[in-house]
């Protein structure tokens, strides 16, 4: 399998970092740190119309460039270098791959194409006050009323929730299951109240539901297989982010250590330094290796795409937040002042690391699904083999046409 971006996906990363380099500098995303939105309405219209970036996953019919994961997670990766104050995450990743995934063809006729081009902001509101990213932690409820649907409870940690104009909501519905719910941003008995959080550079809020009228979507089967599905593209979309702001991170203090001097020597130029820093280059290439491999795995469909996003998740989020930790090292007492932007990585680094799920979780569900994919595998050989045993074989895997045997593929083998 090859990591590499191809030629075009290397010219829209290009493209993407010129962009970002004239509209995100460091002075504007200390401005929008302090807006009330947090971020530029009409740089995000821009994005959408000048360069396709919210409609890159969106396919052409309905307005996007008919891209996938990869090329996603190649711009995400530039949005982190660039600590881009704009809701990508929530609104062309989390809501994109909800309705993209779902069986619901009128909604994404009514909404994909307002995404892709930037005139909209949705976003998906899961998490509550548990914190938890399974289907045990959805206690927001949805009753039906009249043929239509109705939701109480709340939400928090919604990213870019009191600005987007559309809520995709889960919910648990009267049957016990979870159903994905479309609201209005506007839409009566809805409260939104933007949460004060250790990253400025991302938005959270909390949404209270009183008798919100809501669109139920439709999905194949119950509503968190999609919201399952959904958690794992968008974990390895964040982990590239996280690469990005690993590899900035990095940068700066490669670029500090050549001009800082001590003792009439750049401090580079020390071994324990040196060291150092080849660490975190070992950290944040090997993070880059598992981004790319998730990324592949979602652009494929692959089975292993579970395995593969908490893989990538889990190793990213603590390659990410070594690097900007000792980024900060490397700069010394400066590196811990306002004025300089070493601490916004360090945020950023630290928020998404709980984002979707923090390492240690992401190990026990690892841990889980390669379980239950070696569990499939014997099962599936167990079965070959009494297929061989009633066909009079030896109890061997019954050969497919030419006496060839599909090969198990990439991953851990049973």
């Amino acid at each position: 399998m090859d990591f590499a971006f191809s030629d075009e996906q290397e010219e829209l990363r290009r493209t993407v970092r010129a962009f970002l380099a004239d509209t995100s500098p460091e002075t504007e995303v200390r401005r929008l740190m302090e807006t009330p939105e947090g971020f530029d309405r009409a740089l995000w219209r821009r994005m959408g119309t000048e360069l396709g970036l919210q409609g890159l996953a969106v396919p052409e019919e309905y307005g996007g460039a008919g891209c996938g994961p990869v090329e996603v997670g190649a711009v995400m990766e530039e949005m982190g270098r660039a600590l881009l104050c704009a809701p990508f995450l929530s609104s062309a990743v989390l809501a994109t791959t909800t309705l993209l995934r779902s069986d619901d063809e009128e909604a994404r006729k009514k909404l994909l194409p307002g995404l892709a081009s930037g005139e909209l902001v949705a976003t998906l509101a899961l998490t509550e006050d548990s914190a938890r990213w399974d289907a045990e932690g959805v206690q927001l409820t949805a009753r039906e009323s009249a043929g239509s649907w109705l939701l109480n409870g709340h939400k928090t940690f919604v990213l870019d929730g009191a600005c987007a104009d559309v809520v995709l909501t889960v919910a648990r519905t009267g049957d016990d299951g979870i159903g994905v719910f479309w609201v209005d941003g506007d839409a009566s008995g809805l409260t939104r109240e933007p949460l004060p959080t250790m990253d400025p550079t991302r938005r959270q809020a909390r949404l209270d539901y009183d008798d919100v009228p809501a669109t139920r979507m439709r999905t194949h089967g119950d509503g968190w297989d999609l919201v399952a599905q959904v958690l794992d593209h968008a974990a390895v979309a964040l982990a590239a982010e996280q690469v990005g702001v690993a590899s900035r991170a990095l940068e700066t203090a490669v670029e500090y250590a050549k001009v800082r001097h001590q003792f009439g020597r750049p401090i580079g130029s020390f071994q324990a330094v040196k060291h150092l820093l080849a660490d975190v280059l070992l950290e944040v290439e090997s993070a880059r290796a598992a981004a790319h491999y998730g990324l592949l795995a979602a652009q494929n469909d692959d089975p292993e795409l579970p395995a593969a996003a908490s893989l990538a998740k889990a190793f990213c989020s603590d390659a990410c937040l070594q690097a900007t930790e000792q980024n900060i090292q490397v700069h010394g007492g400066i590196g811990f002042t306002w004025e300089h932007p070493a601490h916004l990585y360090l945020k950023r680094a630290k928020t998404s690391q709980l984002l979707f799920g923090d390492p240690a979780y992401h190990r026990e569900l690892l841990a889980q699904r390669i379980g239950m994919e070696s569990e499939e595998r014997h099962e599936g050989r167990r079965q070959a083999q009494c297929v061989g045993h009633r066909s009079g074989g030896r109890g061997g895997p019954a050969p497919r046409e030419g006496g060839l045997r599909r090969p198990v593929g990439l991953g851990v083998q049973a």
